[in-house]
């Protein structure tokens, strides 16, 4: 493996910002080109204190623009597209999620083709996988049991089948007559220090007294630590970029988790932000059942209104699914294929993570308080 180089789309994003950091620290690694539509001052200058380890460059750019695609892949070796709208909520419209997460890898595929980039890593979603059905129990499932979702909801699909053309472009032929090598890894929910998730959680709670809503009490699931997932993507263009291992790799998906305990998303969400002094709900809520016959209600008024107004209902089916669901994955085939094992500890990750929770919540009471004034 001589001199190479890589470019991360969705650089400055919270799984894509870990990867840069991640990556200046390898061998012979000669420039990374970070692409983000737009990176906030705070990034920029995290980013620059980089540049004594290795060169990084900032693009600014459009994942739509196909010129701009194609300039941020000459001479790379490696693309690492992480790059999507991680929309549950449809707060963006369904065709701008299709368009940016399905129209956009396609674009960066067709631009690693034409500038001869062997290698093309896929930041995909364990939502690609399911659950279709919160009366479905999955534990420690594989990647040889082909789960695969039924949503229509415009992030599932659209990571899907861009997913599908990811895995179906392994094998194709650059335009200098090399192969191209493709892979895709599906982590779970991901958490850490940055995450956008946690974030609104604690932004939501805040407004409401620091009285957590209870959303997930039925789910077990397996979160992974961000660090971990980073981690994942180092191995895997580490394994592309090995003609020994490429032909055996590419075309693979594999599920990434760690060793975080298996829980629903309140205890994750109450454990990370309790350090906050926040409390859990504790009133009753509704039958799981009534809530799912409940959004396909609403789902309904929504269609109806459609011509008319644009009516979003406050909870979906698809994410009361998901919410409450049994859906948990092993990473053994990525232990096995990229030699992946966790970085961090769940100890260390829910330091970390606990850590950013209580300093976010200070600042955001302090913001919070101003405004009052």
């Amino acid at each position: 493996m001589t001199g190479w180089s890589c470019l991360v789309t969705g650089a400055g994003g919270f799984l894509g910002q870990r990867i840069i950091s991640m990556l200046v620290q390898e061998k012979e690694l000669q420039e990374v080109r970070a692409l983000d539509k737009v990176f906030r001052p705070e990034i920029k200058e995290e980013f620059s204190k980089f540049q004594t380890k290795t060169k990084v460059t900032l693009l600014e750019g459009d994942i739509l623009d196909a010129q701009c695609l194609k300039r941020a892949c000459q001479g790379i070796s490696v693309v690492i597209h992480t790059a999507a709208i991680i929309d549950v909520w449809c707060v963006n419209s369904r065709q701008t999620i299709i368009d940016v997460n399905l129209k956009g890898t396609q674009l960066l595929l067709e631009a690693c083709i034409q500038a001869s980039v062997p290698v093309f890593i896929y930041t995909s979603s364990v939502e690609v996988a399911g659950p279709n059905s919160y009366k479905e129990i999955i534990q420690n499932g594989t990647e040889e049991e082909h789960h695969e979702t039924t949503w229509t909801a415009p992030y599932p699909y659209s990571k899907k089948l861009a997913e599908k053309a990811v895995l179906a472009a392994n094998g194709s032929t650059l335009k200098n007559g090399d192969t191209l090598w493709t892979c895709s890894l599906r982590p779970m929910y991901i958490y850490g220090e940055g995450s956008p998730l946690l974030s609104r959680l604690v932004m939501q709670t805040l407004r409401n007294n620091g009285v957590m809503r209870r959303e997930g009490k039925h789910s077990e699931v397996n979160p992974v630590y961000v660090g971990n997932v980073a981690w994942a993507h180092i191995l895997a263009s580490r394994s592309l970029r090995d003609p020994k291992k490429a032909a055996s790799i590419g075309g693979q998906f594999y599920y990434i988790s760690d060793d975080t305990p298996h829980q629903s998303y309140d205890k994750l969400n109450y454990t990370l932000c309790k350090a906050g002094g926040f409390c859990v709900d504790s009133r009753l809520s509704l039958p799981l059942s009534l809530m799912y016959w409940l959004a396909f209600l609403l789902e309904i008024v929504s269609f109806l209104l459609s011509p008319i107004y644009q009516y979003q209902p406050p909870f979906s089916r698809h994410i009361l699914t998901v919410s409450n669901s049994v859906f948990t994955f092993s990473y053994k085939k990525a232990q096995r294929d990229l030699g992946y094992n966790p970085l961090y500890s769940w100890e260390e990750a829910k330091k970390k993570t606990m850590g950013w929770v209580t300093s976010l919540t200070e600042q955001l009471r302090e913001t919070i308080k101003t405004k009052s004034k």
